[in-house]
Formats: C-alpha cells, structure tokens, sequence
C-alpha cells in the first residue's frame, strides 16, 4: 500500500494547482481523477471550452457586423460549426496536455478512478478495472461542482441542456431558450446569438449578473439587446415540456404573476452549479455540510475532521476556477507550515461576452449595505481614443 504525505482528489483548477505548490514544498503527493482527463470542469467542458467557443463566435460576428466599416469587403461569411468544435477541441486537448507534463515534471502520481475517503488518512480507489488502496498524512478535496436544475425540470441532455451539452453541440440552434442570466447564460446565450441563434434569456432577477456591480448588469442588458437578444427579468421559469424536438418553456412574471409561454429548440439550464461531492464518504466520516451541499471548513479551509481540506466551488465562496486556485495554494502553503492568507475581495470576476465584463472589490451595493461612506467615479469608453479606433465604445470604467 502506497503511503502519500497529500492525496487531492479532483484534479480542476484547485486540484492541479494545490498538487503542483505541494509538490514544490517538498511533499509526496498524489491526485486522484475519476475522468480520463485532468483538469475537471474548468478545462474539459467550462472555462476552456466556452472561451474558445466565444473568441470564435466573436470574430464571425465582427465579419459580419463591422468589418466593412473597417474598409474590409468580402464576399460571403458562414459558420462551419464542426470545423468550430474541433478548434475548441484541439485547444482543450492541448491544454489538457500541458497539466499532464506539469503532474510528470512534478513527480505527482495520478490515479485514475473514484477516491472515497475511507478515513482521515486513507484513500480507496475504484478504477474501471480495479480498486486499490493509499495511505495519505493530509487530504485535500477539490472535487469542484456539476450544473444545478430547477424542482421538476430535468436536464435530458438533448433538448434541456446544460452548458456541457452546449458547448458540443453540433448545430446551431434556430431558437435557444436560456434559463438564467448569470455568467453561463450570458456567455453561452451571447455565443449563440452571435452565430446566428434566436436567443431569449429568461432570469428570475430584475437584472442580469447579479452578483456584480448592478451597472454593469445594466450596461451589459443594453449591449446584448443591441445584438438581438431577448430578455425576459423578474420571470420565473415553472415548467419546461420536451415536445418531439422542440422545448416549451412555461414562466410567469415574478411581480404580477401573468403567464407567458416560450418555444424553442433547444433550453440551456444554467442557474448556476452545485457542489459535487458524491462518492466521497462525507457522511461516515461524519464531515458536516451546509444546506446548499458545500463542505463546511474553517479559516484554514479544514473541515471538521483533522487533516481533511477542502477547497474551490465544494467550499463557500464564488465558483471561479481562480478561486479554486488561490484556495489550493493557500492549503498546500498551511499544511507546510507556513501563513499564507487569500483575500476574497481581490479576486477578480471576469465575463467574456462582448463588450467584456470585470470587476474586482467590494461592488458599491455591499458597501453601502454595510454603512460604508464611498465615492465613485466613471468615465464612457465612447470617450476613450482607443475604443473609437476598435470599435468597442460600449462600456465604462467605475472606480469605487
């Protein structure tokens, strides 16, 4: 039986990233994966995917859309939409390569299969041909989320979506029918649309990207719209029925409660993610989690069995990939010793439609919620020399 001084199981962005700084520190560590491929979510089918799918969709819009302003004429553009997936593909698997070399460079043994924690310091293994065992000083989950649903509406994964499906889709859907207007549906839908789509976003919210700052939200509703998406705020979805090849989706408005129905060919559930920890022997370890599923760990990111960490989205916090990060990082830094500290406000949250969304700080609703005396400023990118030049005039910069 292989004795590890850290075993990490998942191998996303927190996962990889934590291994490589333990591995620097000077331990013996193992990371265990239950797909053929590293990287998890982030690098198999989000982060990675979606961006690649999004710079492409951009271009052929920007052909279309502003290029002749430019003095560039040609004759005809069109969407080879498999010639668009095997890019995005080819760049996932490139990258996907890379963090391979990274576990190899670093001396980090990689398991593939199922880990369950069997107790604070051993590991089983279930492979698809056999199980095994390790022993292990410190554990450090990093087994990141999967895509959450609304109550009575199932995710089919031919007509009802996911961002999973989506993003290998192998048509252009005629009319895409969003369920929530946060980062993966703004991103996704604005892909779409751009390459032709009819795009309806349906977001319980009175506004989009709720989390950030509510200008931006607003900025990006008027940037959208003007390339022709619809939006439906302050709807809540009730129903969604798969009829042959077509969706009807079913919704009311969240003030009044007038119905209205939509029909389309395709519905993308993406109201977000939820904690992925299954299979892990959470509850015969007697690990304690929230409500919302998510592990509980205090300022150390332990949990409340000595030894055991968690990090990224099965954690509290926002689901990002450098998040995630940063998270791994720090651990590997506090088991070795050392006192690191992360602080959650610097992380920065990006959306990559276009015009592009960022901001990083407190968003001027929490600190005014928190009696906090603040000054703004904003300046239009509509003034900004270089904008003009490229085009890209919608937007602002606000500094709190």
């Amino acid at each position: 039986m292989e004795k590890f001084d850290v075993t990490i199981i998942g191998s996303g962005p927190g996962g990889y990233v934590s291994a490589i700084r333990c591995a620097q520190l000077g331990f013996k560590v193992a990371i265990i994966e239950k797909y053929n491929t590293l990287g998890g979510t982030c690098l198999n089918v989000g982060c990675i995917p979606s961006k690649a799918w999004l710079e492409a969709s951009e271009h052929y819009y920007k052909l279309q859309n502003q290029f002749q302003e430019f003095g560039i004429n040609f004759k005809e553009a069109s969407v080879d939409i498999v010639g668009m997936r095997n890019r995005v593909q080819t760049v996932v698997q490139e990258i996907i390569n890379g963090v391979s070399y990274l576990m190899k460079k670093n001396k980090i043994t990689v398991y593939t299969g199922v880990g369950t924690i069997k107790d604070k310091s051993t590991v089983e293994i279930k492979g698809e041909e056999n199980t095994h065992t390790i022993t292990t000083d410190k554990i450090i989950i990093a087994t990141g989320s999967k895509p959450a649903s609304l109550p009575g509406i199932t995710i089919d994964k031919k007509r009802v979506i996911s961002s999973t499906e989506a993003l290998a889709l192998k048509e252009i859907p005629k009319h895409l029918m969003v369920i929530g207007g946060g980062v993966i549906g703004v991103e996704l839908g604005s892909v779409f649309a751009r390459l032709g789509s009819k795009v309806s976003i349906v977001e319980y919210l009175d506004t989009l990207i709720a989390s950030m700052d509510s200008s931006l939200g607003k900025q990006l509703y008027k940037s959208l719209r003007k390339q022709g998406m619809d939006f439906y705020l302050g709807t809540k979805v009730t129903k969604a029925n798969v009829l042959d090849n077509e969706v009807q989706l079913i919704a009311e408005n969240v003030a009044n409660q007038k119905e209205m129905t939509l029909q389309g060919d395709y519905c993308l559930m993406a109201i977000g993610r939820k904690p992925y920890s299954d299979n892990l022997g959470l509850e015969e370890l007697g690990i304690k989690t929230d409500k919302q599923g998510r592990i509980n760990v205090d300022e150390n990111l332990e949990t409340n069995v000595k030894g055991i960490y968690a990090i990224g989205d099965v954690v509290r916090g926002a689901m990002l990939a450098h998040k995630a990060s940063e998270e791994g990082v720090f651990v590997a830094e506090t088991i070795a010793g050392q006192r690191p500290h992360i602080n959650y406000a610097l992380i920065p949250n990006i959306i990559y439609t276009q015009p592009e969304v960022a901001g990083v700080g407190l968003t001027e609703e929490v600190l005014k919620e928190a009696g906090r005396s603040i000054k703004t400023g904003s300046f239009p990118f509509k003034a900004n020399a270089r904008a003009k030049i490229s085009m890209d005039t919608d937007g602002f910069i606000k500094v709190i």
